[in-house]
């Protein structure tokens, strides 16, 4: 992941001289503010590649050397039935459509949202008592 990693900081590094030059020849601050959240999305999305390059190593996609059967074997763990997806994205649904038309909707739609999420995330923990 070093090679993702170097592109999306050089992705950052365009946005942050772009965002340079716009603030130095235009004086309105919602295009100034766009370059810079785009750099730091970038940013964000570089370091998260370098810090994976780090912990996991190099990758058999990484190396000249490497043959077809170096990547096979288990990519990792996914829930083979889940309902927590389709409820959290019917929650944002719901969130989108009380932007439009009601507070409470909104509310209603956090609260399936933050259900959806969260029972996403602790599906297969177990309890260790």
């Amino acid at each position: 992941m070093k090679a993702e990693a170097y592109l999306f900081a050089g992705v950052a590094a365009f946005f942050a001289a772009a965002a340079g030059v716009y603030s130095w020849f235009a004086h309105e601050p919602a295009g100034k503010a766009a370059l810079v959240v785009a750099c730091l999305m970038s940013t964000l999305v570089a370091f998260f590649f370098w810090t994976q390059h780090v912990r996991r190593g190099r990758r058999p996609q990484d190396r000249t050397d490497a043959e077809i059967v170096s990547g096979a074997g288990p990519l990792d763990f996914f829930a083979p039935r889940s309902y927590y997806p389709a409820l959290t994205a019917a929650g944002v649904a719901l969130f989108g459509t009380g932007v439009v038309y009601a507070l409470w909707l909104v509310l209603v739609g956090a609260g399936v949202t933050a259900a959806g999420v969260v029972g996403a995330m602790f599906q297969y923990a177990s309890r260790d008592d």
